[in-house]
């Protein structure tokens, strides 16, 4: 009777199962994304704004994502008035940046704090890298935003002038966040004012 180790020696591994090999490479995304961090709890004095951010790593795998998600990127391990960024490769998360100066933002206030920005930052970071946006070419990143009162997320988009690439944007990201509350869209040029709430 063959055991095992019988069996297992008796294969080369040139004639494994494309399958299994297969499972040992890593799963390729579709583009390169970048995590960035933004503490401004202690700014510089005379520093210029952005001077604190920070690109911490980039990425192009699931496997690499689930292993900087579950250690270091969550929203709720921040202080006050730090940020953190997920953008496309080679997009700095600066309105400046070209991929970013003619966009906007949509912006979900978290209500219930912590729990709820954790598992709203994480769709969203699923739904990116994933590509479940139809516009997905139209998404520059998302922020997560802590703050000492309210803590809120928002998607940046390349363009502020397409309204309905801009809705259909709002209404996909609204499904993911899986909210009843508004989000509201604003043009990073004037960014005080919101143009759409869905």
């Amino acid at each position: 009777m063959a055991t095992t180790d019988d069996v297992n020696e008796t294969i080369p591994a040139t004639e494994l199962p494309a399958t299994i090999e297969a499972e040992k490479q890593p799963h390729k995304l579709e583009r390169k994304w970048s995590f960035w961090f933004d503490n401004q709890s202690k700014p510089a004095k005379g520093a210029a704004w952005g001077a604190s951010l920070k690109k911490a790593f980039t990425f192009d795998t699931v496997e690499d994502f689930w292993g900087l998600h579950d250690t270091i990127f969550k929203p709720s391990k921040l202080t006050a008035n730090a940020e953190i960024h997920l953008f496309k490769a080679g997009v700095e998360p600066k309105w400046e940046d070209p991929e970013c100066a003619h966009g906007g933002k949509w912006t979900w206030i978290v209500t219930n704090r912590k729990k709820a920005l954790d598992d709203a930052w994480l769709e969203t970071l699923m739904a990116l890298i994933g590509e479940q946006f139809d516009e997905a070419d139209e998404i520059c990143g998302v922020v997560a935003s802590i703050r000492p009162k309210q803590d809120k997320l928002s998607l940046w988009t390349r363009t502020k002038s397409n309204e309905a690439v801009l809705m259909g944007i709002g209404k996909k990201w609204k499904e993911i966040l899986d909210v009843t509350d508004k989000i509201t869209f604003a043009n990073h040029d004037d960014s005080r004012r919101s143009r759409f709430t869905i």
